[in-house]
């Protein structure tokens, strides 16, 4: 029983340190770089453009995952109480 505690804390400590975040500028160079290799001169109007769109596109996705998990977590509640009305 000893030996079970410590491989379950191991399998749910794992996956979250795995879990890395990004720094805002760190994810600006990822963008820039995957413009980049769109072809994308750095520093042109267009880059901006690109690394705007990979902004929003991220952001309208977290804001769709959101959605999705707050509909699948709170579905609506029904609470019924019934009420027995007798004739006097």
């Amino acid at each position: 029983m000893r030996l079970h505690r410590p491989l379950l804390l191991a399998a749910l400590v794992l996956p979250l340190a795995a879990c890395q975040t990004m720094t805002p500028e760190e994810r600006r160079a990822a963008d820039e770089t995957t413009c980049a290799g769109y072809g994308f001169r750095r520093g042109s109007e267009a880059m901006a453009r690109c690394v705007l769109d990979l902004e929003l596109d991220r952001r309208a996705e977290s804001r769709a995952f959101q959605a999705r998990s707050s509909s699948m977590m709170w579905r609506p509640m029904v609470v019924e109480r019934r009420v027995i009305v007798e004739r006097r």
